[in-house]
């Protein structure tokens, strides 16, 4: 996918709303620090928080920690 196209992707895409669950401990610092993410919630191994754009800054801080449900909520941008 070219350049051009990420940038129209990543606009369409404007916000999300993501909840990950964890086999062990929600790397929380790591996905506080990514880009584009914000309002992130820890309830024992699940995380939740709000993804705005690309969702590649998130999922690279997700590296190494074993995922075992993920969803995401197209959210309207007002």
């Amino acid at each position: 996918m070219g350049y051009l196209a990420s940038i129209v992707m990543a606009e369409q895409l404007k916000e999300q709303r993501v909840e990950v669950s964890f086999v062990g401990a929600a790397p929380v610092q790591q996905v506080e620090r990514a880009s584009g993410v914000s309002e992130v919630e820890v309830h024992g191994h699940v995380l939740r928080c709000t993804v705005y754009g690309s969702f590649q800054p998130f999922l690279e801080a997700l590296r190494g920690h074993e995922v075992i449900s993920l969803r995401s909520i197209h959210q309207e941008s007002e």
